[in-house]
């Protein structure tokens, strides 16, 4: 098996708030390279770096809003964060976890910080995804999953270099908890000091990292420091980090869907006529009904 090289290194552009409680980076699509159809089935990334957050009595975050589509992953690395959606799901998302949510045929969404952490303040960081869906699965009906950092695959890398936790796909044999609609892997790399892993994905596949903490060094010559995306050629299977301090990486890799892709907003779909239908679905309270 041939290397996987990075065909670029990207670094944060500068931060802007979603509603008032996440302070993000994009990555996807706006960033260089990063458009969706690069990216695909990756659609979406947000990344809100460490940051702190001042003691609130009111929660901050984003209030109500529509999906349809695709499905959202949001990956707490600091702080807690409160959902619900008009699907019936919802909870609290704790240090460590994910909630996977497929929006599919629609749902109204809502997420704030957590009420105890938004009393107490803290430093706050997370990842949201958007990961498209394939156009069979588009009008399917919203599912919610919960995926608590017990539940996670483990697998604990050599002489002591740390761990990879899978979230979806499958890493030397274990598997993640995560269904998905199309095959894609995530782990969250967590490596000590000159800890190394190596990963093997197929060619084809959109591949990238996020540096969350630390600094790593990928295939023994490039530096990355934290805070900064890596995405992968699509040529050659594996490619290897080396941690240069104590660093948390999130691996992404996905099978490309290679359908039309028509955005505009919150929905994603295939054509601009079920953009304009996905409208007149909302406006029609199609998407059911969620207090803000």
């Amino acid at each position: 098996m041939s290397t996987k090289n990075i065909e670029v290194i990207v670094p944060p552009r500068e931060p802007h708030f979603v509603g008032d409680g996440f302070r993000v980076h994009n990555f996807i699509p706006s960033a260089y390279r990063l458009d969706m159809q690069r990216m695909d089935p990756f659609i979406m990334l947000d990344y809100n770096s460490r940051f702190y957050f001042p003691p609130s009595d009111k929660p901050k975050g984003v209030g109500v809003h529509p999906h349809r589509g695709f499905e959202t992953v949001t990956i707490a690395y600091k702080g807690k964060v409160a959902h619900h959606d008009s699907s019936g799901g919802g909870g609290i998302i704790g240090e460590g976890d994910v909630q996977w949510m497929t929006a599919a045929s629609g749902v109204l969404h809502k997420e704030y910080h957590e009420e105890t952490f938004s009393q107490k303040g803290g430093e706050f960081q997370m990842v949201q995804l958007w990961v498209n869906l394939p156009a069979k699965f588009k009008m399917s009906p919203p599912k919610y999953q919960a995926i608590a950092n017990q539940q996670m695959g483990e697998v604990e890398l050599e002489c002591n270099g740390g761990k990879v936790e899978i979230i979806a796909g499958e890493y030397q044999g274990v598997k993640g908890p995560a269904f998905t609609f199309s095959p894609v892997s995530m782990f969250n790399v967590k490596v000590n000091e000159a800890g190394e892993a190596s990963f093997d994905f197929p060619a084809a596949n959109n591949t990238a990292l996020l540096v969350i903490e630390g600094e790593i060094e990928v295939n023994g010559e490039s530096v990355v420091p934290v805070n900064h995306f890596v995405l992968f050629e699509n040529k050659g299977e594996k490619f290897h980090i080396k941690s240069l301090a104590k660093s948390t990486v999130l691996v992404l890799s996905g099978d490309p869907l290679n359908e039309p892709i028509a955005a505009h907003g919150p929905f994603v779909m295939n054509t601009r006529e079920e953009i304009v239908e996905a409208f007149q679905d909302f406006q029609n309270g199609k998407f059911g009904h969620l207090e803000d």
